[in-house]
């Protein structure tokens, strides 16, 4: 189904997936409104994505609400924080213009986390099975108390808060295949022991961190340049499946980033749509043995038009059955 964010509650059935779509009209940072292209790959699938002209007066639930009451991880007392840091320019009751390497119309990055809170609620009430939420800014650079990399929020963290502590999951897999370490996702979540985080990234980029663990529920695989899509798929085998399978989630979350490809000029590990949708339907696997099926994804880095819809079209096709 595709839900109309200007009006959820009338959903448009055109598969077994939700699609949840974001982007702010006017939004500064280029790589918004480029990510708005990738509706070209997931068309040809027969998703039928808003364009921006429609999407001027969208809203998605819990979106417009301040971002502390969204059970997330960034609290009033850390906005304010963060302003006397320099990090952040609070404009309007619950509008900030986040500084450092980071610049956008707050808008954008509430529709953005609150897509995944939307998201969230549909497949945990069963309307849904799997939600691929195609959202711009993204999020998994974003920590506890600082954006950083394109993100403001870290929409997927506050999927997973949103289902832990509004919904009472227990157990909950983040996996995350973006070519930059989601240092953010893993500053919010290192110690919690309801939550798995389990991903890849080609050492020595941007944030240049993630190759010693933070904690026993971190499983995350640095990958030299020029990997290529067998070692990801080797890594993939022998670290993520089984500590998936001993974990046992409730509920998968994917920060699915696709600049891995070969095509994309951030990173170098070469991957290509193929390997995208090998890895999801591992995942899907995964879901169905230990999740009742229930994925949320979002969107999260890629960079070059052509590839990123080819992937993002690759992913989709499974999570919706298509493949």
């Amino acid at each position: 189904r595709l839900y109309d964010v200007a009006d959820p509650a009338k959903p448009t059935p055109i598969g077994s997936a939700s699609v949840v779509s974001s982007v702010a009209e006017g939004a500064l940072n280029r790589i918004t409104m480029r990510g708005s292209r990738i509706y070209a790959g997931t068309y040809r699938l027969g998703i039928q994505i808003l364009d921006i002209d429609q999407m001027r007066n969208a809203y998605i639930p819990c979106c417009e609400a301040p971002y502390w009451k969204m059970e997330s991880d960034l609290s009033a007392d850390g906005v304010a924080a963060m302003a006397a840091a320099g990090t952040v320019a609070v404009l309007l009751p619950g509008a900030y213009y986040f500084l450092r390497d980071t610049h956008l119309p707050p808008i954008a990055a509430l529709r953005a986390a609150g897509a995944a809170v939307h998201a969230t609620d549909l497949v945990i009430r069963g309307e849904v099975s799997t939600a691929f939420c195609s959202v711009r800014p993204p999020g998994h650079h974003a920590e506890y108390g600082a954006c950083m990399g394109f993100c403001f929020f870290n929409n997927v963290a506050v999927g997973i808060r949103h289902a832990l502590n509004v919904h009472g999951l227990q157990r909950v897999a983040v996996i995350d295949f973006d070519v930059h370490h989601g240092n953010g996702t893993e500053d919010i979540f290192k110690g919690d022991d309801r939550v798995l985080m389990c991903s890849i990234f080609e050492k020595g980029l941007y944030p240049f961190n993630g190759e010693e663990s933070t904690g026993p529920n971190m499983c995350n695989v640095g990958l030299p340049s020029r990997s290529g899509g067998d070692k990801f798929r080797e890594a993939v085998t022998n670290e993520w499946l089984p500590a998936l399978n001993a974990f046992k989630p409730e509920m998968i979350f994917i920060s699915a980033g696709f600049d891995a490809h070969r095509e994309d000029d951030m990173g170098n590990l070469g991957f290509v749509e193929a390997d995208y949708a090998w890895v999801t339907q591992q995942l899907m696997a995964v879901a169905k043995a230990h999740s009742k099926g229930r994925i949320v994804s979002c969107l999260e880095g890629g960079y070059v038009m052509s590839p990123l819809a080819r992937s993002v079209a690759a992913h989709v096709k499974v999570l919706i059955g298509a493949d």
